[in-house]
Protein backbone atom coordinates (compact mmCIF):
# COMPACT_ATOMS: atom_id res chain seq x y z
CA UNK A 1 0.00 0.00 0.00
CA UNK A 2 1.38 3.24 -1.11
CA UNK A 3 1.92 5.71 2.04
CA UNK A 4 0.25 9.29 2.01
CA UNK A 5 1.99 12.11 1.35
CA UNK A 6 1.87 13.85 4.72
CA UNK A 7 2.27 17.28 2.86
CA UNK A 8 -1.17 16.72 1.47
CA UNK A 9 -4.17 16.59 3.89
CA UNK A 10 -6.46 14.11 4.48
CA UNK A 11 -9.73 14.87 2.79
CA UNK A 12 -12.92 13.30 3.64
CA UNK A 13 -16.15 13.77 1.67
CA UNK A 14 -18.31 12.93 4.58
CA UNK A 15 -19.19 17.03 5.22
CA UNK A 16 -20.56 17.03 1.41
CA UNK A 17 -22.12 13.61 1.52
CA UNK A 18 -23.77 14.38 4.59
CA UNK A 19 -24.89 18.20 3.85
CA UNK A 20 -26.52 16.78 0.33
CA UNK A 21 -28.15 13.97 2.63
CA UNK A 22 -29.68 16.20 4.64
CA UNK A 23 -30.72 18.56 1.99
CA UNK A 24 -32.81 16.10 0.54
CA UNK A 25 -34.45 15.46 3.46
CA UNK A 26 -35.41 19.08 3.86
CA UNK A 27 -36.40 19.85 0.93
CA UNK A 28 -38.26 16.77 0.51
CA UNK A 29 -40.31 15.10 -2.35
CA UNK A 30 -42.81 16.93 -4.89
CA UNK A 31 -45.49 14.68 -5.58
CA UNK A 32 -47.95 15.54 -9.12
CA UNK A 33 -50.90 13.39 -9.90
CA UNK A 34 -51.15 13.15 -14.01
CA UNK A 35 -54.42 12.36 -14.86
CA UNK A 36 -55.45 11.49 -18.34
CA UNK A 37 -56.19 8.66 -21.08
CA UNK A 38 -53.37 6.51 -22.60
CA UNK A 39 -52.16 8.22 -25.54
CA UNK A 40 -52.86 12.14 -23.85
CA UNK A 41 -49.22 12.45 -23.54
CA UNK A 42 -48.63 12.28 -19.79
CA UNK A 43 -44.83 10.90 -20.08
CA UNK A 44 -43.95 13.07 -22.70
CA UNK A 45 -45.14 16.21 -20.55
CA UNK A 46 -43.18 14.58 -17.38
CA UNK A 47 -39.87 13.96 -19.38
CA UNK A 48 -40.10 17.35 -20.98
CA UNK A 49 -40.74 19.17 -17.72
CA UNK A 50 -38.37 17.00 -15.15
CA UNK A 51 -36.19 15.45 -17.77
CA UNK A 52 -36.80 12.02 -16.97
CA UNK A 53 -38.37 9.35 -18.93
CA UNK A 54 -41.20 8.98 -16.19
CA UNK A 55 -40.85 5.05 -16.69
CA UNK A 56 -37.31 5.49 -15.10
CA UNK A 57 -38.12 7.93 -12.62
CA UNK A 58 -38.19 4.91 -10.26
CA UNK A 59 -39.90 1.88 -9.41
CA UNK A 60 -43.15 2.03 -10.59
CA UNK A 61 -45.55 0.91 -7.29
CA UNK A 62 -49.08 -0.48 -8.87
CA UNK A 63 -51.63 1.09 -6.18
CA UNK A 64 -54.94 -0.25 -7.95
CA UNK A 65 -56.15 -0.74 -11.09
CA UNK A 66 -55.91 2.16 -13.05
CA UNK A 67 -53.16 4.36 -10.97
CA UNK A 68 -49.39 3.82 -10.51
CA UNK A 69 -46.95 5.76 -8.50
CA UNK A 70 -43.05 6.37 -9.96
CA UNK A 71 -41.12 8.23 -7.72
CA UNK A 72 -37.13 8.85 -6.99
CA UNK A 73 -36.00 11.52 -4.19
CA UNK A 74 -37.04 14.68 -5.36
CA UNK A 75 -40.49 13.18 -7.75
CA UNK A 76 -43.19 11.82 -7.48
CA UNK A 77 -45.79 10.92 -10.33
CA UNK A 78 -48.95 9.51 -9.86
CA UNK A 79 -50.18 8.32 -12.63
CA UNK A 80 -54.00 7.68 -12.56
CA UNK A 81 -55.90 6.63 -15.92
CA UNK A 82 -59.26 8.54 -17.20
CA UNK A 83 -62.46 7.49 -16.90
CA UNK A 84 -62.72 3.72 -18.77
CA UNK A 85 -65.65 3.51 -21.21
CA UNK A 86 -68.30 1.20 -20.79
CA UNK A 87 -67.26 1.16 -16.76
CA UNK A 88 -70.48 0.16 -14.58
CA UNK A 89 -69.06 2.82 -12.00
CA UNK A 90 -69.29 6.60 -12.40
CA UNK A 91 -66.13 8.35 -13.43
CA UNK A 92 -66.20 10.44 -10.06
CA UNK A 93 -67.08 7.37 -8.35
CA UNK A 94 -64.03 5.60 -10.19
CA UNK A 95 -61.45 8.43 -9.51
CA UNK A 96 -63.14 8.67 -5.85
CA UNK A 97 -61.51 5.66 -5.46
CA UNK A 98 -58.06 6.09 -6.71
CA UNK A 99 -58.34 9.02 -4.52
CA UNK A 100 -58.70 7.19 -1.30
CA UNK A 101 -55.55 4.24 -1.99
CA UNK A 102 -53.74 7.33 -2.72
CA UNK A 103 -54.41 8.88 1.11
CA UNK A 104 -54.26 5.92 2.67
CA UNK A 105 -50.47 5.90 1.75
CA UNK A 106 -47.76 8.21 3.94
CA UNK A 107 -47.95 11.68 3.88
CA UNK A 108 -44.77 12.30 1.61
CA UNK A 109 -46.72 10.39 -1.26
CA UNK A 110 -49.82 12.73 -1.11
CA UNK A 111 -50.68 14.67 -3.98
CA UNK A 112 -49.27 18.57 -3.99
CA UNK A 113 -50.44 19.27 -7.69
CA UNK A 114 -52.74 17.84 -10.40
CA UNK A 115 -52.13 18.34 -14.50
CA UNK A 116 -55.61 16.90 -15.83
CA UNK A 117 -54.51 16.29 -19.01
CA UNK A 118 -56.61 16.30 -22.27
CA UNK A 119 -55.75 16.39 -26.09
CA UNK A 120 -56.21 19.76 -27.64
CA UNK A 121 -57.51 18.12 -30.72
CA UNK A 122 -60.55 16.57 -28.61
CA UNK A 123 -62.03 20.27 -28.73
CA UNK A 124 -64.55 19.39 -25.69
CA UNK A 125 -64.24 18.23 -21.92
CA UNK A 126 -66.45 15.07 -21.16
CA UNK A 127 -68.98 14.82 -19.06
CA UNK A 128 -66.76 12.43 -17.23
CA UNK A 129 -64.39 15.06 -16.95
CA UNK A 130 -65.79 17.63 -15.31
CA UNK A 131 -67.13 14.51 -13.08
CA UNK A 132 -63.26 13.77 -12.29
CA UNK A 133 -62.24 17.59 -12.21
CA UNK A 134 -65.14 18.10 -9.37
CA UNK A 135 -64.04 15.14 -7.73
CA UNK A 136 -60.65 15.97 -7.48
CA UNK A 137 -61.59 19.77 -6.25
CA UNK A 138 -63.49 18.37 -3.38
CA UNK A 139 -60.59 16.61 -1.66
CA UNK A 140 -58.98 20.12 -1.89
CA UNK A 141 -55.97 19.32 -5.10
CA UNK A 142 -55.61 22.05 -7.46
CA UNK A 143 -56.37 20.96 -10.61
CA UNK A 144 -54.36 22.07 -13.94
CA UNK A 145 -56.41 21.77 -16.93
CA UNK A 146 -53.38 20.99 -19.49
CA UNK A 147 -54.63 20.78 -23.41
CA UNK A 148 -51.23 18.43 -25.24
CA UNK A 149 -50.34 17.82 -28.27
CA UNK A 150 -51.43 21.67 -29.26
CA UNK A 151 -50.82 22.18 -33.20
CA UNK A 152 -49.15 25.61 -32.86
CA UNK A 153 -49.47 27.90 -35.91
CA UNK A 154 -46.34 29.79 -36.71
CA UNK A 155 -47.57 33.73 -38.30
CA UNK A 156 -44.78 33.82 -41.63
CA UNK A 157 -44.80 37.66 -41.11
CA UNK A 158 -44.74 38.28 -37.13
CA UNK A 159 -43.10 34.81 -36.10
CA UNK A 160 -45.55 34.64 -33.69
CA UNK A 161 -47.94 31.61 -32.55
CA UNK A 162 -51.11 31.04 -32.71
CA UNK A 163 -53.93 28.38 -32.39
CA UNK A 164 -56.52 27.09 -34.99
CA UNK A 165 -60.14 28.57 -34.53
CA UNK A 166 -61.95 25.70 -33.40
CA UNK A 167 -59.17 25.13 -30.60
CA UNK A 168 -59.81 29.26 -29.94
CA UNK A 169 -63.13 28.43 -29.31
CA UNK A 170 -62.98 25.68 -27.25
CA UNK A 171 -60.27 27.46 -24.94
CA UNK A 172 -62.98 30.68 -24.86
CA UNK A 173 -65.45 28.36 -23.81
CA UNK A 174 -62.80 26.96 -20.96
CA UNK A 175 -62.33 30.09 -19.74
CA UNK A 176 -66.60 30.92 -19.38
CA UNK A 177 -67.98 27.15 -19.43
CA UNK A 178 -72.09 27.03 -20.67
CA UNK A 179 -74.17 23.82 -20.69
CA UNK A 180 -76.09 23.11 -23.50
CA UNK A 181 -78.78 25.90 -22.40
CA UNK A 182 -76.38 28.83 -21.81
CA UNK A 183 -76.07 28.36 -18.04
CA UNK A 184 -73.02 28.64 -16.61
CA UNK A 185 -71.50 25.34 -16.03
CA UNK A 186 -68.95 24.70 -12.94
CA UNK A 187 -65.94 23.11 -13.54
CA UNK A 188 -63.22 24.16 -11.00
CA UNK A 189 -60.29 23.57 -12.67
CA UNK A 190 -57.45 26.46 -11.54
CA UNK A 191 -55.95 26.80 -14.96
CA UNK A 192 -55.95 26.05 -18.10
CA UNK A 193 -52.38 25.53 -20.02
CA UNK A 194 -51.96 24.75 -24.17
CA UNK A 195 -49.04 22.57 -24.61
CA UNK A 196 -46.82 20.87 -26.95
CA UNK A 197 -43.71 18.41 -26.20
CA UNK A 198 -42.84 18.81 -30.22
CA UNK A 199 -43.90 21.20 -33.11
CA UNK A 200 -45.79 19.43 -35.75
CA UNK A 201 -43.16 17.97 -37.16
CA UNK A 202 -41.64 15.86 -34.33
CA UNK A 203 -38.88 18.16 -33.18
CA UNK A 204 -38.10 21.18 -31.23
CA UNK A 205 -38.48 21.71 -27.14
CA UNK A 206 -42.33 22.52 -27.74
CA UNK A 207 -44.39 25.22 -26.42
CA UNK A 208 -46.28 26.37 -22.80
CA UNK A 209 -43.91 24.30 -20.45
CA UNK A 210 -42.89 27.48 -18.62
CA UNK A 211 -46.21 28.52 -18.37
CA UNK A 212 -46.90 24.89 -16.75
CA UNK A 213 -44.06 25.52 -14.64
CA UNK A 214 -44.75 28.92 -13.77
CA UNK A 215 -47.93 27.97 -12.55
CA UNK A 216 -47.63 24.44 -11.01
CA UNK A 217 -45.20 26.20 -8.63
CA UNK A 218 -47.68 28.85 -7.60
CA UNK A 219 -50.64 26.64 -7.11
CA UNK A 220 -48.33 24.21 -5.02
CA UNK A 221 -48.21 24.11 -1.29
CA UNK A 222 -45.87 26.45 0.32
CA UNK A 223 -43.93 23.50 2.00
CA UNK A 224 -43.80 22.03 -1.50
CA UNK A 225 -42.47 24.97 -3.40
CA UNK A 226 -38.74 24.17 -2.81
CA UNK A 227 -38.92 20.20 -3.90
CA UNK A 228 -40.60 21.67 -7.10
CA UNK A 229 -38.27 23.65 -8.06
CA UNK A 230 -35.38 21.11 -7.65
CA UNK A 231 -37.30 18.59 -9.00
CA UNK A 232 -38.33 20.59 -12.61
CA UNK A 233 -35.50 20.87 -15.36
CA UNK A 234 -37.24 24.34 -16.84
CA UNK A 235 -36.28 27.72 -14.41
CA UNK A 236 -32.88 28.11 -14.01
CA UNK A 237 -33.24 31.13 -12.08
CA UNK A 238 -35.50 29.27 -9.29
CA UNK A 239 -32.26 27.24 -8.70
CA UNK A 240 -29.79 29.99 -8.41
CA UNK A 241 -32.09 31.74 -5.95
CA UNK A 242 -32.12 28.74 -4.29
CA UNK A 243 -28.23 28.15 -4.29
CA UNK A 244 -26.95 32.32 -3.51
CA UNK A 245 -28.15 31.87 0.20
CA UNK A 246 -25.99 28.69 0.71
CA UNK A 247 -23.33 30.43 -0.79
CA UNK A 248 -23.99 33.48 1.36
CA UNK A 249 -23.91 31.50 4.47
CA UNK A 250 -20.92 29.29 3.69
CA UNK A 251 -18.88 32.71 2.92
CA UNK A 252 -20.23 33.99 6.25
CA UNK A 253 -18.96 30.75 7.79
CA UNK A 254 -15.71 30.68 6.45
CA UNK A 255 -15.31 34.46 7.20
CA UNK A 256 -16.03 33.07 10.64
CA UNK A 257 -13.58 30.28 11.04
CA UNK A 258 -10.62 32.74 9.95
CA UNK A 259 -11.79 35.66 12.60
CA UNK A 260 -8.00 35.05 13.91
CA UNK A 261 -6.43 34.73 10.45
CA UNK A 262 -4.98 31.01 9.66
CA UNK A 263 -1.65 30.49 8.71
CA UNK A 264 -1.93 28.43 4.90
CA UNK A 265 -0.37 25.18 6.48
CA UNK A 266 -3.61 25.66 8.55
CA UNK A 267 -6.53 26.93 6.43
CA UNK A 268 -7.43 23.37 4.99
CA UNK A 269 -9.71 23.88 8.00
CA UNK A 270 -12.24 25.78 5.38
CA UNK A 271 -12.93 22.39 3.33
CA UNK A 272 -15.53 21.13 5.25
CA UNK A 273 -17.86 24.21 4.93
CA UNK A 274 -16.84 24.76 1.38
CA UNK A 275 -17.94 20.90 0.73
CA UNK A 276 -21.12 20.72 3.07
CA UNK A 277 -21.88 24.50 0.96
CA UNK A 278 -21.14 22.26 -2.51
CA UNK A 279 -23.64 19.38 -1.30
CA UNK A 280 -26.52 21.66 -0.40
CA UNK A 281 -26.08 23.45 -3.99
CA UNK A 282 -25.85 19.68 -5.72
CA UNK A 283 -29.02 18.65 -4.10
CA UNK A 284 -30.53 22.08 -5.53
CA UNK A 285 -29.66 20.98 -9.16
CA UNK A 286 -31.25 17.82 -8.57
CA UNK A 287 -27.35 16.14 -8.92
CA UNK A 288 -26.98 12.79 -6.93
CA UNK A 289 -22.91 12.81 -6.78
CA UNK A 290 -22.82 10.10 -4.13
CA UNK A 291 -24.17 7.50 -6.58
CA UNK A 292 -22.11 9.32 -9.38
CA UNK A 293 -18.86 9.74 -8.35
CA UNK A 294 -16.73 7.64 -5.91
CA UNK A 295 -16.00 8.77 -2.23
CA UNK A 296 -12.27 9.13 -3.70
CA UNK A 297 -13.85 11.98 -6.79
CA UNK A 298 -15.70 13.45 -3.86
CA UNK A 299 -12.79 13.98 -1.43
CA UNK A 300 -10.73 15.36 -4.64
CA UNK A 301 -13.27 18.00 -5.12
CA UNK A 302 -11.81 18.85 -1.70
CA UNK A 303 -8.29 19.04 -2.46
CA UNK A 304 -9.11 21.40 -5.83
CA UNK A 305 -10.81 23.73 -3.85
CA UNK A 306 -8.79 24.12 -0.89
CA UNK A 307 -5.73 23.04 -2.79
CA UNK A 308 -6.00 25.11 -5.84
CA UNK A 309 -7.96 27.97 -3.81
CA UNK A 310 -5.50 28.24 -1.18
CA UNK A 311 -2.46 27.41 -2.46
CA UNK A 312 0.50 29.83 -0.94
CA UNK A 313 1.26 31.13 -4.28
CA UNK A 314 -1.99 32.06 -4.89
CA UNK A 315 -2.35 34.17 -1.74
CA UNK A 316 0.80 35.81 -2.12
CA UNK A 317 -0.65 37.61 -5.01
CA UNK A 318 -3.67 38.92 -3.30
CA UNK A 319 -3.23 42.22 -1.70
CA UNK A 320 -2.74 42.10 2.49
CA UNK A 321 -2.93 37.82 2.60
CA UNK A 322 0.67 37.73 2.66
CA UNK A 323 0.65 34.06 4.11
CA UNK A 324 -2.49 33.87 6.30
CA UNK A 325 -5.88 33.60 5.53
CA UNK A 326 -8.07 36.25 7.28
CA UNK A 327 -11.74 36.74 7.00
CA UNK A 328 -11.77 38.69 4.05
CA UNK A 329 -9.93 36.20 2.15
CA UNK A 330 -11.52 33.09 3.57
CA UNK A 331 -14.67 34.45 3.03
CA UNK A 332 -14.01 35.63 -0.83
CA UNK A 333 -12.59 31.57 -1.89
CA UNK A 334 -15.65 30.23 -0.92
CA UNK A 335 -17.93 32.63 -2.16
CA UNK A 336 -15.57 32.43 -5.54
CA UNK A 337 -15.68 28.33 -4.90
CA UNK A 338 -20.01 28.38 -4.44
CA UNK A 339 -20.01 30.34 -7.40
CA UNK A 340 -17.87 27.93 -9.37
CA UNK A 341 -19.49 24.96 -8.13
CA UNK A 342 -23.24 26.29 -9.07
CA UNK A 343 -22.26 27.14 -12.65
CA UNK A 344 -20.92 23.61 -12.83
CA UNK A 345 -23.95 22.12 -11.33
CA UNK A 346 -25.88 24.24 -14.39
CA UNK A 347 -23.91 22.78 -16.90
CA UNK A 348 -24.05 18.91 -15.54
CA UNK A 349 -27.85 19.30 -14.96
CA UNK A 350 -28.42 20.78 -18.64
CA UNK A 351 -26.53 17.95 -19.98
CA UNK A 352 -23.40 20.04 -21.19
CA UNK A 353 -20.93 18.69 -18.99
CA UNK A 354 -20.46 14.79 -18.92
CA UNK A 355 -20.49 14.09 -15.00
CA UNK A 356 -18.26 10.66 -15.73
CA UNK A 357 -15.55 13.46 -16.76
CA UNK A 358 -16.22 16.00 -14.25
CA UNK A 359 -13.20 15.10 -12.33
CA UNK A 360 -11.73 16.34 -14.79
CA UNK A 361 -13.46 19.33 -15.66
CA UNK A 362 -13.61 20.99 -12.24
CA UNK A 363 -10.01 22.25 -12.25
CA UNK A 364 -11.46 24.54 -15.39
CA UNK A 365 -14.12 26.04 -13.23
CA UNK A 366 -12.12 26.29 -9.86
CA UNK A 367 -11.70 29.60 -8.71
CA UNK A 368 -9.27 31.63 -10.12
CA UNK A 369 -7.12 35.04 -8.96
CA UNK A 370 -9.42 37.69 -10.48
CA UNK A 371 -12.88 35.46 -9.03
CA UNK A 372 -11.74 36.17 -5.48
CA UNK A 373 -10.10 39.69 -6.17
CA UNK A 374 -13.65 40.52 -7.16
CA UNK A 375 -15.53 39.22 -4.67
CA UNK A 376 -12.93 40.94 -1.85
CA UNK A 377 -14.12 43.95 -3.72
CA UNK A 378 -17.53 43.38 -3.44
CA UNK A 379 -16.83 42.74 -0.02
CA UNK A 380 -15.85 46.02 0.96
CA UNK A 381 -17.89 47.68 -0.64
CA UNK A 382 -20.62 46.40 0.84
CA UNK A 383 -18.95 47.39 4.02
CA UNK A 384 -18.81 50.89 3.30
Amino acid sequence: MAKKDPRKPAFDEKAFVDASSEARSRYGRFNLAIVGSSGVGKSSLVNAVFGRDWAKVGKGLPVTRGVQFYHDESLGIWDVEGFEIGSPVPPDQQLRGHLDAIAAHPGDHQISVVWYCVKANDDRLTPADIAMIRELDARGLPVILVLTKVDWIKNPITGQRGIAKDLQAFVDWLHEPVDATGQPLHVPYRRVILTSTRDRHGKGKGHGLGDLVTETLALAPERDKDAFRIAQRLNLPWKREMARPVIAAATAAAAGAATVPLPVTDAVTLAPIQLTMMGRIATIYDLEFKTMLSAGALAQFGVQVAGRALAASFLKLIPGAGVVVNAGVAGALTAATGESWMKLCELIHTGKIDVAKLDKEWAKYAPHFADVVRKLIEQRAVRR
